[in-house]
């Protein structure tokens, strides 16, 4: 490199791996290479990096050097603050030098993560149940609200960023709704008496002026869905946790009617709007509680004509009340414009809603639930967010989605079309042009793990307690000595599995619910013995390298609900269309789902181990080829007793300790791995 030319792309990498303490993976460069290249012609890229590859620097170096404004949206947490507090840092410090030039960047969360200092100081009189006492005015407030409400206070004059994830440890949703505004509530800078030193105005100013803006997937898709700007303009998008963004847009997109969201639309709007306007809501209100008391659980392909009339009414009624708020005053309210805006924001929500129900649109699908311990809802969403994200996504930037399970079935084809491109390699006007590619993963899967499916247990039923599966487990805990993740497609049978197996064996089961998520994984993390089971956030949320989890364990294939509305319309629709409802929805959905949770074992390059699937579908049905090509590639049998041998000698390398590890003379470590490659030298059983 000469003294003016631009650094290359591999030392800008080498220098930034070297700042954060990390290994230079092939896969690493490669990523790179592509993400450079799809951000200098305008193109999209999906890349498959697997468990290792250390991706987020595969694609913070490339977008770095680019110059351009970058937007980086996760699905997670964890993901924004390793971004922000480690990797950006290290990156930036790194990079600085050879870029000479220091790229900024920031985080930006939507407006009611950050905590409001008018709702604080002020305060705004809540509904009826809230509203009782004034928790800041009690000298030593006993009540748990209370205690997190003058802490919360306290907090504030200390935290520079007011973000909600920077308090710790953390308050209930209520404690924290009792001081945060969502947009439509927010009085705006220039209304606001603290609008000066407002949190989230600070958040968007900084964003403003970074070249590197983290945010997360549910405020990118509010920029896409509402049409009013909350990102600053970007030319780079990059997307990570990728297979996880069909289902947050959903998420975002559907909108939900309940008695009690329209009871607390209809006691604030009483405060300000007129009496002619405040008793339509409260009769519509009361007409739509008598419905839903009787309302059946399950989609709505024609809206009931009563359901529709009170629908109607609801929607007249709300605009009446919205009409009225513009139009009247009362000075003897206390903190009138903080009132108003808060009411506002609650009729215009039902009135929204209620709206896009009554017009029934084709693209949407209307079902109602029922909850044990909410009640009855009303819900409509997408049929598909397919075409919003081609439309709103991928015009006028580059975008670069990632994650370590993009390829499902074996192709990127399926989670392209989720996100509304065409095949890859289709042409014509108006098509996105994409590139997918797989970098792989540092890991030689094949050697590391094994893939069991106990071929021989009974076929799930959907209300069977299945004893011969909870033998199973048994059988292949004790052989694992604990070290177990248990991966259960409900929480029922979760629930289920843990009272059994407590009772049957002396290793510590821990079970999601009993504890906060964070503490039960450290708690997992720990002590090798110990078991942890739960549902859907552990097949995606559990990062436990080494000893204490050598065993993952999956009850059922993971097919969503059969009765589940949104997934039975979506599956009729691909039909429609001649294609295969089942393969396309269901088992897409099961295969995402399968590659992560298959992914907790494998998480370094010394782990071993084993995933067990206890549903004999995976190995007799026509559609288990296309999941198990979905999971990472690990040697795969159906022998129990080789998979006993396997976990028992895996055990008693991590009972030996580190002294026994890879270059050690210990025969407890040759021992597991040699019937680990044993399995890999021999041929898979046909399926």
């Amino acid at each position: 490199m000469t003294a003016t030319s631009p650094p290359s792309l591999t030392d800008l990498l080498h220098a930034a791996v070297t700042a954060v303490g990390g290994v230079e993976r092939p896969g690493q460069a490669a990523m790179a290479a592509a993400v450079e290249a799809a951000v200098d012609d305008g193109s999209h890229l999906l890349v498959q990096a697997g468990t290792g590859t250390g991706k987020s620097l595969g694609y913070l170096v490339p977008a770095l050097a680019h110059g351009e404004r970058v937007v980086v949206a996760t699905a997670t947490l964890a993901l924004q603050r390793q971004l922000v507090e480690r990797d950006l840092p290290r990156t930036v410090a790194a990079l600085h030098p050879l870029l000479r030039r220091e790229p900024q960047y920031a985080m930006l969360k939507g407006r009611s993560n950050y905590l409001c200092l008018h709702r604080l100081h002020e305060g705004v009189p809540q509904d009826e149940e809230d509203g009782l006492f004034d928790p800041f005015e009690a000298a030593a407030p006993t009540s748990k609200l209370g205690k997190d409400l003058l802490r919360l206070r306290d907090w504030a004059d200390e935290t520079e960023t007011g973000d909600r994830d920077g308090l710790s440890p953390g308050v209930s949703d209520r404690a924290w709704s009792q001081v945060s505004v969502t947009s439509r509530e927010c009085l705006g800078a220039t209304k606001c008496a603290y609008g000066a030193e407002c949190f989230a105005e600070a958040s968007r100013e900084r964003a403003k002026l970074a070249d590197v803006v983290v945010t997360n997937h549910a405020l990118l898709a509010i920029d896409a869905i509402e049409g009013a700007p909350v990102l600053p303009s970007h030319e780079v998008l990059i997307v990570d946790e990728a297979h996880e963004l069909v289902s947050r847009v959903t998420g975002v997109a559907t909108g939900e009617l309940t008695p009690g969201s329209v009871n607390r639309a209809v006691k604030r709007a009483a405060k300000l709007a007129n009496e002619k306007a405040a008793d339509a809501l409260m009769s519509a209100s009361e007409g739509f509680e008598r419905l839903m008391e009787l309302a059946l659980p399950g989609r709505l392909e024609e809206i009931p004509e009563d359901l529709g009339y009170t629908l109607a009414a609801l929607r007249d009624a709300c605009r009446l009340v919205i009409t009225s708020l513009g139009e009247t005053r009362d000075r003897s309210v206390q903190d009138e414009d903080a009132v108003r805006k808060q009411a506002l924001a609650s009729v215009e929500s039902i009135h929204s809603v209620a709206e896009r129900i009554v017009e029934g649109s084709e693209y949407d699908v209307v079902w109602c639930e029922r909850h044990d311990r909410f009640g009855a809802s009303l819900r409509v969403a997408p049929l598909s967010v397919s075409g919003l994200l081609r439309e709103k996504l991928f015009t006028e930037r580059s975008v670069v989605l990632t994650s370590a399970t993009l390829k499902l079935g074996g192709d990127f084809n399926g989670v392209a079309a989720s996100i509304g491109l065409a095949p890859e390699g289709t042409e014509g006007e108006d098509i996105a042009v994409w590139k997918g590619i797989d970098v792989g993963s540092p890991f030689d899967y094949r050697k590391q793990g094994i893939l069991y499916v106990a071929r021989h247990l009974s076929q799930p039923g959907r209300d069977s307690g299945r004893e011969d599966m909870l033998d199973e487990l048994t059988e292949l805990i004790e052989a694992a000595g604990g070290r177990t993740l248990g991966l259960f497609s409900s929480m029922r049978g979760a629930q289920a599995a843990a009272e059994a197996l407590r009772g049957r064996m002396d290793h510590p089961i821990l079970l999601q619910g009993e504890e906060t998520l964070g503490e039960l994984i450290r708690r997992f993390a720990d002590d090798p013995g110990t078991c942890l089971f739960g549902t859907l956030s552990l097949w995606q949320g559990v990062d436990v390298p080494g000893p204490s989890c050598q065993l993952v364990v999956m009850d059922r294939i993971p097919f969503p609900r059969p009765d589940d509305p949104l997934v039975t319309a979506r599956q009729k629709d691909v039909e429609a269309r001649g294609g295969n409802g089942f393969m396309a929805v269901a088992a897409t959905h099961a295969a995402l789902l399968m590659a992560q949770g298959a992914g907790r074992l494998i998480r370094a390059t010394g782990d071993r181990g084993v995933v067990a699937v206890l549903d004999p579908r995976l190995a007799t049905a026509r559609y288990g080829s296309f999941l198990k090509s979905s999971m990472p590639d690990l040697w795969y049998t159906t022998d129990r007793n080789q998979v006993r041998r396997s976990l028992a000698a895996i055990d008693a390398v991590a009972k030996a300790g580190p002294e026994s590890g890879p270059g050690s003379d210990s025969g407890s470590e040759v021992e597991a791995q040699a019937e680990t490659n044993a399995s890999a030298r021999s041929e898979p059983e046909p399926v």
